[in-house]
């Protein structure tokens, strides 16, 4: 897989530019043109082999769990390590899933894969922030953003279910515009990474570094499950990385613009999403 391991364009040397040319706008279409070459090999390296069946899959994910995961005398793995593992067994089948809250997932795994899929959620209903996140991801980091939509658009769904679906059922909405098309775009991989913490909810707090995702046919993997929102804010300021400007604006969590508030003070995180309701999960992670 030499090919495609490259090293990160944050080494890739400025040689070729002209005379007077901006050093940034340089930068800028280098990662372009290494995007696209990567991508181009990507897709032909995932041609020369079929993807493996979910119960070869499901013994990858044994594999791992015995690697990686605690065991007496034996401490988890960190999220450098996972990765790497994750890279060595999937490669170019490997995806990263991003609501662009911020970019560290994305940034961790391509320092070892450059320009991994990062596969966004465009639900057509996310804040102007969450979409100015993604447009910067694209410019500034090693990765190929894929932007994920559903089968209809906004007005499509207000036209066949009514409008403000995601007002009278949520799940529903959640549905149809987040978790179908999720599926079907990991059709194309073996593999994906999530941001998925323990310390996020209840419901995430035994959330393993590996497991089989069942509902989508792949290996989910967690690399940064053990990360606290302290370590995750110090590694994307270590490291000057794009975060959504909501994050500072009293936006823990960070969902689509009508099913996202401020929770109140003393709430957890998360609580601003699908305020009001007995909803914490849009259902990719359940």
């Amino acid at each position: 897989m030499t090919a495609l391991n490259e090293a990160p364009t944050s080494s890739i040397t400025l040689s070729g530019i002209a005379p007077g040319e901006n050093p940034r706008l340089a930068r800028v279409r280098a990662r372009a043109a290494a995007r696209e070459s990567i991508r181009d090999a990507r897709r032909d390296a995932r041609a020369t082999r079929r993807r493996r069946t979910p119960e070869e899959l499901r013994a990858v994910v044994e594999r791992g769990q015995a690697q990686l995961h605690a065991s007496p005398g034996s401490p988890e793995a960190d999220a450098e390590a996972v990765i790497a593992w994750a890279v060595r067994e999937f490669g170019p089948w490997l995806a990263v899933a991003s609501s662009m809250q911020d970019t560290v997932l994305s940034h961790l795994v391509a320092q070892q894969l450059p320009f991994v899929d990062v596969l966004f959620g465009d639900t057509g209903y996310h804040f102007a922030e969450t979409l100015g996140t993604r447009g910067a991801v694209d410019i500034e980091l090693d990765v190929n953003v894929v932007d994920v939509r559903p089968e209809l658009t906004v007005a499509e769904q207000d036209a066949a279910y009514g409008p403000r679906l995601h007002d009278r059922d949520p799940e529903a909405c959640c549905a149809m515009r987040k978790v179908a098309p999720m599926k079907q775009a990991l059709q194309g991989y073996e593999a994906w990474a999530t941001g998925v913490r323990r310390s996020e909810t209840a419901a995430r707090a035994n959330a393993p570094l590996i497991t089989w995702d069942e509902r989508n046919g792949v290996v989910k993997i967690n690399p940064i499950a053990a990360w606290s929102d302290e370590q995750v804010a110090d590694y994307a300021a270590r490291h000057g990385l794009v975060v959504n400007p909501l994050l500072a604006d009293g936006y823990p969590s960070v969902g689509c613009e009508p099913c996202t508030a401020r929770p109140l003070p003393g709430q957890d995180a998360r609580s601003g999403r699908w305020a009001g309701r007995d909803k914490d999960e849009c259902g990719l992670h359940v």
